[in-house]
């Protein structure tokens, strides 16, 4: 028997905000949360933006002991998953525990800890690393957190496959409710890549942007790297309602897929796969669609190539499609970057309001579709 599956549960920590009131407020506003970096030293870098969680202290959060076993990284990752919790009115059974699964995406996992741990042992010549870094740098750190926590024995991973990590997580998630192996899941992502080391290496790859992130405008120069962390809950439609629980949406359907084509270029028909997957999954056609919160990362190849899959898959209706690139303002989060996009998407369709692509410029007849710029629209 399948179920439907529904979101009764969000929490975000990101540059727009470290919950998801101040997160929704900044986003349908249209504010950008990409800033000079304060966490590096810029001027050993080309670029001087980004889209930092700004004013985060841990302590509001954590004991200190805790502090020195969660990365950054983790720390959004278990904060998100409080808030999604709170929102959702949660009261854990020792069967609910049992029948909660929690999957999590990063790209990176604990780059922070990684990187001092380097900078201490090859520029500091000290031999002894840090007794916690094992657990601190492992990607399936704020996973094995929010299972401790919430002492939730059920199915507890973590998926890193790039920037879709945290899509793919959801995803599976999603895929366990619905076939009934778990009755509720914890489904989302985080990330913190700003540390000297990481920057350096996304320097060299010359696809991050001297300015802004300005998705689908033809003056575009480039991606501008973000940070933070999501969680969605997703429960049966029928235990939700048991418990009265407020449903904030509805998951229908989910593709994935391969490019199998470069390393760093995107394919066209690989995201096309993905969406057709999707809709096939979900039982529903290219009309039904209305919205699309893209990938719009604001470079070159991507903003083309996620156009032309969106059209090879939509056709005609593309024309009366919304679309918009929120990286435009929290910024590319890599592997948390599906499970923040996702978050402001429940919004969106829940409030009626789509929010912008930020910092549009001018159109650019390669990236033809309805970005939705500048201003949210209802």
């Amino acid at each position: 028997m399948r179920h439907r599956v529904v979101v009764t549960g969000l929490g975000v920590v990101c540059a727009l905000g470290h919950d998801t009131g101040t997160f929704w407020e900044n986003l349908r506003a249209g504010r950008s949360g990409i800033e000079p970096m304060e966490g590096v030293d810029r001027t050993q870098l080309r670029f001087q933006n980004g889209a930092e969680v700004r004013g985060w202290d841990p302590s509001k959060y954590f004991e200190q002991r805790d502090i020195d076993l969660l990365d950054r990284f983790a720390q959004f990752c278990v904060v998100s998953a409080r808030e999604a919790v709170r929102d959702a009115g949660i009261e854990f059974t020792p069967e609910l525990r049992e029948r909660t699964a929690i999957v999590t995406g990063s790209c990176v996992g604990g780059q922070c800890t990684e990187d001092e741990g380097f900078v201490n042992l090859y520029r500091r010549n000290n031999p002894r690393g840090h007794p916690l870094t094992i657990p601190r740098v492992m990607a399936n750190a704020g996973a094995s957190r929010i299972s401790l926590e919430f002492g939730i024995v059920g199915p507890a991973w973590t998926v890193s496959t790039a920037c879709s990590s945290s899509n793919h997580a959801i995803g599976q998630a999603f895929r366990m409710v619905r076939d009934g192996d778990v009755d509720m899941a914890l489904a989302g992502g985080s990330e913190a890549i700003f540390s000297m080391g990481f920057l350096k290496s996304w320097e060299a790859m010359r696809v991050v942007s001297p300015d802004t992130c300005r998705p689908f405008s033809k003056d575009r120069r480039g991606l501008i790297l973000g940070e933070g962390g999501a969680c969605l809950v997703l429960e049966t439609l029928q235990g939700a309602q048991a418990r009265g629980a407020k449903i904030h949406g509805e998951i229908v359907g989910f593709g994935m897929s391969a490019d199998a084509h470069h390393i760093t270029q995107p394919l066209s028909g690989g995201a096309a796969r993905a969406m057709r997957a999707a809709l096939a999954d979900g039982a529903l056609q290219p009309e039904h669609i209305g919205y699309i919160n893209a990938h719009g990362t604001g470079t070159a190849a991507n903003d083309a190539t996620e156009t032309a899959a969106i059209r090879a898959v939509f056709c005609a209706h593309a024309d009366k499609l919304a679309v918009s690139s929120t990286n435009s303002m929290h910024g590319h989060a890599l592997g948390a970057a599906g499970a923040i996009e996702a978050v402001a998407t429940t919004f969106a369709l829940e409030n009626g309001l789509l929010p912008p692509t930020a910092n549009f410029n001018e159109p650019d007849p390669a990236c033809n579709l309805d970005v939705i710029p500048n201003q949210a629209r209802a």
